[in-house]
This record gives structure tokens, C-alpha cells and sequence, in this order.
């Protein structure tokens, strides 16, 4: 099928923001135009002023939700150094992520045998009761983890970046702006770039509770959702698998619902369709779904009736909002969720955020 890559080629003018992973550059292509573009270091080097660089403009010639930037898949000119070798090469790990693409990584997955705590691991069949977060979209993260804070400072928090969204961690600036906050990233799956990388979201749970010692931890997609406007056609379906994969390792699944009085699709006002379908279709053990007090009344009545078939299998738990909107207020990183902020679309957050405070009353 031909078309599927917008190649363009270019020379790298400006270096502007870095964060962890990633670095954004200003790319002047042949005929005068300059395009934004992002380059992933651990990938394809560093790029400096005047590199020549490959890019993959695709998506940001359609306008799809990258960010906005075409992305680099080389520095043909200057390539970087392959890694330190070993006298076996899968001692420096051998699980691949995107797997097949040109761009696939080899890495130290957290629980092959190369990796020091193989042992731990291999031993380990229970979260012991952990509390865990699912959420539907990555703007999520630094809400649900405002409202843990609120009430329990010191916990250990740690993230699961599932790969719905984008594989790179290195992508999110949200999830650089809250290291400090968290035990740790756990990239799983197709996802790679966090701390410590897992094959499935299963070992990575493991790994959150018995190798970060997380006493929480929140499971999510990276930014970019996919969707494609019907019922099961959206990357956040996997919320169900998730609440179904910490019921099973002996955890306790805390759903972050979707809740909005300001998108503009009917399909995502009260409870977007993206919750019930996941807890309420894909979702086969029981969750506590969480819903924040304080909701306007006609809101509160939409998302009462969206909830009402769910309470067949889970638990609806209202919790109190009192000092949810100043912990908001205090996050580390901006909030914002499809090109909302906190006050275009509080209801989304406070929910997040709710969640999040329940959460950290479950902590043993």
C-alpha cells in the first residue's frame, strides 16, 4: 500500500525545548518551508544545528494528534554508536519493542533472566492487595495523582504506560515534569522508554508492587488516544483488560471514569462511552468506579444513569471533593485534556482526581 510514510528530508536550524528523552528541533526542508520535528536520542542520537535528518511528517501533514511534529528516523550523517557489547548480547536484554518497525529498540526487559531481579519476580503471584487506577487517557495521570496526594503525601506511587497511545514515555513533557512524584515509570507492552521495561502489563504490575515497592500505582495510556468514533474502535478498551488483569493478580481495581460537561461530542458528555463500554462490557471483574460529590445536578443525573447498568457488577463509590480543586490547582505539570484546561472542563479532572483520593484510602 503505497503512501503510508509522508517522508521528508531536511537540515536540523534550531535545537529548542528538551525534556527527558526527547528533544525538539526546527527543521528547514528543500523548498524554503521549516517543520517542527521531534527526535528520541536513545533512538537516533542527538541531532545539532546543521545535521541532515530523515523525518516521518506523516502525521503532521494530516493533522493527527502527535503534538504536532513530524518525527526523526535518522541523522544519516552521523549515526550514533552502537551500544556497549557483552560476551552474550542478551545479557544487555533481548526483549524488542515495536516490534518489526525500523525503528524497534532491544532492551532489558524487567523480569528476563539477564535482569537482577529475575529472581523476585519469577517468585512473585500477588499485589497483595495494591490499589491500581485505571484510567482512559494519559491527561489523566497527573490529576488521578494530585488527588493521591491530597490525602497521602509520602506513598509510593508508581505508572504503567500501556501502549494505546504513544510508545515512547520520552514523548509525554507530563510525565517528565512528574519524575520527582513517582516511584517509577513501567513502560509494558508495545510501550518502551520508562524506567524499567515489562512484556505485558501483567509482569509490569508485578514489578510496580515487588520491585518499585509502589503502594499505588495508576495504569494508563501514553498521549495520543485512538478513536475512531464507534463503540469498540478506541485504543482505551484496554482499561477493562486492565481492571481484569489486577482483580486476577490479587489487586484492587479503582476505575477513573470519564466524566465531562464540556466536550463537544454527545458521546463523551456525562460518562463518555469510552467507560461503559471498557467497565462495562470488557471489564469481567468488579471495580470500585468512583465519582466525585459535587457534580452540577444535571451532570450528576447523566452520569447516575450512565452508571446504573454498571452497578450490576461494581461498586459506584461517591467520594468527597473537599480540597480536590486546590491539589488540581497545585499540580506539578499543566492539566490539560483534549485542548482543555482545568476550569473549561473541571468535572473531568475532579473525577481523576477522585479516583485518586480513593485510592489512597485502600492502602494497607
Amino acid at each position: 500500500m503505497p503512501g503510508m510514510v509522508r517522508w521528508r528530508s531536511g537540515t536540523v536550524t534550531t535545537v529548542r525545548r528538551q525534556w527527558a528523552g526527547a528533544v525538539e528541533l526546527d527543521v528547514a526542508l528543500p523548498d524554503g518551508a521549516t517543520m517542527r520535528a521531534l527526535a528520541y536520542p536513545d533512538l537516533v542520537g542527538r541531532p545539532e544545528p546543521g545535521d541532515r535528518v530523515l523525518l516521518n511528517a506523516g502525521a503532521l501533514l494530516m493533522g493527527l494528534g502527535t503534538g504536532g511534529y513530524a518525527l526523526v528516523v535518522a541523522v544519516p550523517d552521523r549515526l550514533p554508536a552502537d551500544p556497549p557489547q557483552t560476551v552474550d548480547t542478551r545479557d544487555a536484554g533481548h526483549l524488542v519493542k515495536a516490534r518489526y518497525t525500523p525503528l524497534q529498540p532491544i532492551l532489558l526487559g524487567v523480569d528476563e533472566e539477564a535482569s537482577p531481579h529475575h529472581g523476585l519476580l519469577a517468585a512473585a503471584e500477588s499485589l497483595d492487595g495494591m490499589p491500581v487506577v485505571t484510567a482512559d487517557l494519559h491527561s489523566a495521570l497527573p490529576a488521578i495523582l494530585a488527588g493521591v496526594r491530597a490525602d497521602a503525601p509520602g506513598c509510593r506511587v508508581a505508572y504503567l504506560l500501556t501502549d494505546g497511545g504513544a510508545l515512547p514515555a520520552w514523548f509525554s513533557r507530563t510525565l517528565a515534569g512528574l519524575h520527582d512524584q513517582l516511584a517509577g515509570t513501567i513502560s509494558v507492552g508495545q510501550a518502551f522508554g520508562g524506567d524499567l521495561e515489562a512484556s505485558t502489563l501483567h509482569s509490569g504490575l508485578l514489578a510496580a508492587r515487588h520491585v518499585l515497592a509502589a503502594d499505588l500505582a495508576i495504569v494508563a495510556q501514553g498521549p495520543g488516544n485512538l478513536g475512531t468514533g464507534t463503540r469498540w474502535g478506541f485504543s482505551g478498551v484496554a482499561v477493562g483488560e486492565a481492571v481484569n488483569a489486577v482483580a486476577v493478580l490479587g489487586g484492587r481495581p479503582v476505575g477513573s471514569l470519564r466524566i465531562s460537561a464540556a466536550d463537544p461530542r454527545a458521546r463523551h458528555r456525562g460518562v463518555s462511552h469510552h467507560s461503559v463500554t471498557a467497565y462495562g462490557r470488557v471489564a469481567l471483574a468488579p471495580a470500585d468506579l468512583v465519582v466525585p460529590a459535587g457534580l452540577a445536578p444535571e451532570l450528576a443525573a447523566e452520569v447516575d444513569a450512565a452508571l446504573a447498568p454498571l452497578a450490576e457488577r461494581h461498586r459506584i463509590v461517591r467520594v468527597p471533593a473537599d480540597g480536590l480543586d486546590a491539589a488540581l490547582r497545585a499540580s506539578a505539570v499543566p492539566l490539560s485534556t483534549m485542548g482543555r484546561g482545568l476550569d473549561a472542563d473541571h468535572a473531568y479532572f475532579l473525577a481523576a482526581a477522585a479516583a485518586g483520593r480513593h485510592a489512597a484510602g485502600l492502602i494497607a
